[in-house]
């Protein structure tokens, strides 16, 4: 006994193209094949956090301010780090205010201009991915920005005595003295 199988498909072709979900055709009085068995269940999806996921741009922002942030410690422009990383200016305050993206190379070449390892560009990220407020490093850009723009070299001298001074101070005291 033969038995042929033909596949539906367009005129003119003996099988069905591969992917389609065309069926075999039984000829009549045959057996119609075992049905598969059901798929098992897809797995349920993982529970949704309490909080809502951080986006790429909270992180670009996040880095941008690290950037900025270090730069300002370095007491550079930005026209002077961009000469460094080789960017127009435009860029370098583009990256600065997390408008535009930076590539992992660029990051890393930031990075090297600002001696700093490039994870410290993502130091301050909770485990959200959000930016801790931080007033000291506020404060701390405030008085970067303010001492580099003393010109005196005297005075930039004794203001520097004077931190230094206050800060042995400050870790000799016991608690009950301040």
């Amino acid at each position: 006994m033969n038995h042929h199988i033909r596949f539906a498909g367009p005129p003119g072709r003996l099988g069905a193209l591969p992917g389609s979900t065309a069926r075999p055709q039984q000829p009549p009085g045959a057996s119609a094949p075992p049905s598969r068995p059901a798929s098992p269940p897809l797995p349920a999806p993982p529970p949704v956090p309490d909080r809502m996921p951080v986006t790429a741009a909270e992180v670009d922002r996040h880095v941008g301010a690290r950037i900025r942030e270090r730069r300002v410690m370095l007491g550079l422009s930005q026209q002077q780090l961009a000469q460094l990383i080789g960017v127009t200016y435009q860029q370098a305050h583009k990256y600065e205010r997390g408008l535009n993206r930076i590539a992992a190379g660029r990051l890393y070449e930031i990075a090297q201009a600002l001696d700093v390892p490039v994870g410290w560009f993502f130091s301050g990220l909770d485990q959200g991915g959000r930016a801790l407020p931080n007033a000291q490093q506020r404060r701390g850009l405030e008085l970067a920005r303010y001492f580099t723009a003393i010109r005196s070299e005297r005075h930039q001298e004794a203001l520097t005595a004077m931190a230094r001074a206050l800060a042995a101070s400050e870790s000799t005291e016991t608690p009950e003295q301040n």
